[in-house]
């Protein structure tokens, strides 16, 4: 059974603890955390520690913090040659201190804390210096998980600007969609399906086949009327840029 102590308080440390506390295959001997409060909720008090001096040892640590402290936090470990890795889709497996072996354990989700997920659909991006280690990371990723992948630096940062674009900048458009709506007293539960559905569609379809919209058919004069309903320029010009953006796919 792998040993495993987590590093960090954070959303993504929050669900890790969770599913390897869950796990048959897996043993959470420890976590870290600056305030143990943090994780008063999830872990005894035995299992805690907010001093690095006293972290157990373990098959593997999993660094699970900003990715501004991941070098800071990996520079601070009291010990030399253990898997150490970190969860960041845009940090460098270089990133972490040499005096350890280094690898990347990249969980590809949004996580909230209070927002329960099903970690076996989750993917986990795998990088590694040394093969033996890619095969103890391996080992870990497929206790908790089915989409298990090896993913190189360069590629995982292709993912991470791909994530920010189907993810964040999607739900930032919900974001607007949402505004408009309360603006206009129109409740935004009536567009909940066609979001679900939306979603629905790139499970089976390639995007570009799965796009509609008067963008797509070229109907200028319904995104002219849009563009006069719209009375933010900032708005205004999401709406036009994206609609040139679609029509610059599909011609």
């Amino acid at each position: 059974m792998l040993k495993v102590v987590i590093i960090g308080s954070g959303n993504v440390a929050h669900h890790l603890i969770t599913v390897f506390e869950q796990s048959n295959s897996v043993q959470l001997v420890q976590a870290y955390a600056r305030n143990a409060a943090s994780l008063s909720n999830l872990l005894p008090a035995s299992k805690i520690t907010t001093n690095f001096n006293t972290i157990l040892p373990a098959d593997v640590y999993i660094i699970s913090v900003t990715d501004d402290a991941i070098a800071e936090v990996a520079a601070l470990l009291p010990f030399t040659n253990q898997l150490v890795v970190h969860t960041s889709g845009s940090v460098g497996l270089q990133q972490l201190n040499a005096k350890n072996r280094r690898g990347v354990f990249y969980p590809l989700q949004t996580f909230s804390k209070n927002k329960a997920v099903d970690f076996k659909q989750i993917p986990l991006c795998l990088e590694s210096e040394l093969e033996a280690d890619y095969a103890i990371l391996e080992t870990l990723a497929k206790a908790v998980s089915d989409n298990v992948y090896a993913i190189n630096s360069k590629q995982r940062q292709s993912l991470h600007v791909a994530a920010v674009f189907v993810n964040n900048f999607v739900n930032d458009l919900y974001r607007i969609g949402y505004d408009i709506c309360n603006e206009n007293n129109v409740p935004f539960d009536i567009l909940r399906p066609l979001i679900h559905e939306t979603a629905n569609k790139v499970q089976v379809l390639q995007p570009k086949e799965a796009q509609t919209g008067p963008a797509k058919r070229n109907d200028v004069r319904t995104m002219e009327k849009h563009l006069a309903f719209l009375t933010d320029e900032k708005k205004k010009i999401i709406y036009t840029l994206l609609s040139q953006s679609i029509q610059n796919n599909n011609e």
